[in-house]
């Protein structure tokens, strides 16, 4: 039974295509609910936009942005405007899970979790559509097998030249040289990760190797909200999607999200959302 917010993943290891592939109406998957993705999917926008919550932060897609939403982001879409033109690339949460990691590509998962869009000039842009489309063409000809060690060095190929291309933006070095700004990134990541579990202030400050009072005072400090309150806006995403996506009872609800009761869960919500599970299960928001 799924007891988690909807996961977005793929059966094939493998999908390429652009905007004139695919159905439109299909982005209202991700409109109408936070969906927190399992499988690995690189976006180059072309024209147009799109506003997006990506793992809690708002963003502004535009012309020549690449995104890279690794798996287990957290991902809502709230506008689409323009003649938006996309290419899109996906790999499986499996054949995500069998590539072989190294500090390298680590590293470029935990620079694209803070910084999901790389913005690319023009000429990039354009060299990157080229590539989509070839890709495209060989991806839709029929009845050509696929290698999945050749699909591997596909994959690691793009993520090299990607952490090449993060690593040579000042911006990223002089946003890691802010130590506030990291503890708070380094918080955030922790809280996706653990929220069903873990929501004490003095668990995230032990994972990071600093006190409860410099964590408490350095998220209020960057981001103007207290630990509690971050942890809480994870929770309720969470919970909000599981009731609108699922049929899942409210009880069920409340046990994967780790409240003891449905009654504490109930006034947990309430006093977040000004409503009850259920008034807002049924309501249109």
């Amino acid at each position: 039974m799924e007891k988690e917010l909807p996961k977005i993943d793929i059966t094939d290891d493998f999908v390429i295509g652009s905007n004139d592939d695919i159905d439109l109406n299909i982005l209202s998957l991700y409109t109408q609910y936070p969906c927190r993705l399992r499988a690995e999917i690189f976006v180059l926008c072309r024209s147009g936009s799109i506003e997006a919550s990506i793992n809690l932060s708002e963003y502004t897609i535009k012309k020549n942005d690449f995104v890279i939403l690794s798996p287990g982001s957290i991902i809502q879409i709230n506008k689409v405007g323009g003649d938006f033109k996309f290419y899109f690339m996906v790999f499986s949460s499996e054949f995500i899970n069998g590539l072989n990691k190294n500090k390298s590509i680590i590293d470029l998962i935990y620079i694209t979790k803070s910084h999901p869009i790389l913005p690319l000039p023009e000429e990039f842009g354009s060299i990157y559509e080229e590539f989509f489309r070839l890709m495209k063409k060989v991806y839709y000809k029929k009845h050509t097998p696929y290698n999945p060690e050749i699909l591997k060095c596909m994959l690691l190929s793009i993520l090299y030249r990607l952490s090449d291309m993060y690593h040579e933006r000042p911006i990223w070095k002089e946003t890691g040289s802010n130590r506030s700004e990291e503890i708070c990134k380094k918080f955030g990541h922790l809280v996706i990760q653990h929220y069903t579990q873990e929501r004490n202030v003095a668990y995230y400050a032990q994972q990071m190797g600093i006190t409860p009072a410099h964590l408490s005072n350095t998220v209020k400090h960057v981001t103007g909200k207290t630990v509690m309150e971050l942890i809480s806006e994870v929770v309720i995403v969470d919970a909000k999607a599981q009731l609108k996506s699922t049929d899942l009872p409210i009880r069920d609800i409340a046990y994967s999200l780790n409240f003891p009761n449905v009654s504490f869960f109930g006034k947990y919500f309430k006093r977040l959302t000004g409503m009850s599970p259920q008034q807002y299960r049924n309501s249109d928001k």
